[in-house]
């Protein structure tokens, strides 16, 4: 039988955000991966790790080390990360693993490890089917706990991360949608100053930790020094009125 490598979206944070067929596919499968930040003594729990807790058992869990922190591309340490994630899996599969998953936050399919894993995995054994099983991302959750529509009627929807640089930022809140920025940690004083200088800091909303206990949602400050990675920032399209973009 041919093994399935599944990658499974569990969402920002928050167990119960977890759809039924995410908690079916981890629950069904032989052995649960989860990403955990390499090159540390003791590892930390990672978010999808102690999202999947409350579904899966913890002895069918198992630790992926990966360099999520690296910068600067495809660097030697997160190749080396990717490779030694894939022989890991692969190991599993060989070992008589038919159903293999990989639990990351958000979707599978969106700014994910997953896909590198995939790749790497199917490079080592071709015949390793790979599937998805969407999750709720952060930009929805933040959405949700603020009250603030993604996008209405013919406005459109712009996502990236800080760290491609200021200049996509710059342009995207010059446009007429929703700008949603991942991974703002580092580059906040830029992005806060630009908010400014756009006139958009009034209606922008930060969210932390979002469906972990420390969570906070609020009014973009200047308080970034205490921002996780995983922050994200939400800058409402203008609306003058209702149904004005239909």
């Amino acid at each position: 039988m041919t093994a399935t490598l599944t990658g499974v979206g569990v969402g920002p944070g928050d167990p119960e955000l977890l759809t039924v067929k995410a908690v079916r596919v981890l629950r069904e499968a032989d052995v649960v991966f989860v990403p955990v930040m390499a090159d540390r003594p003791e590892p930390d729990t990672g978010r999808a790790e102690t999202t999947v807790r409350d579904h899966v058992p913890a002895d069918r869990l198992r630790r992926l080390p990966f360099a999520l922190d690296d910068r600067g591309g495809v660097t030697a340490r997160r190749a080396a990360a990717w490779d030694d994630a894939a022989r890991t899996v692969v190991e599993a599969v060989d070992a008589g693993a038919l159903s293999v998953a990989f639990a990351t936050i958000g979707d599978p399919n969106v700014y994910s490890t997953f896909g590198y894993l995939a790749q790497s995995v199917r490079a080592l054994r071709p015949a390793v089917r790979v599937a998805t099983v969407p999750g709720v991302t952060a930009m929805q959750e933040l959405a949700s706990r603020s009250g603030i529509p993604l996008c209405e009627g013919r406005e459109p929807l712009t996502l990236l991360p800080a760290t491609a640089g200021s200049a996509l930022f710059v342009d995207a809140l010059a446009g007429p949608g929703t700008v949603v920025v991942y991974k703002g940690w580092r580059r906040h004083p830029e992005l806060l100053a630009e908010l400014r200088r756009q006139g958009r800091l009034a209606d922008a909303v930060l969210g932390r930790s979002l469906g972990l206990p420390g969570e906070r949602v609020g009014p973009v400050d200047a308080t970034g020094h205490d921002l996780p990675y995983l922050s994200t920032l939400l800058v409402p399209a203008r609306r003058d009125h209702r149904g004005g973009k239909l």
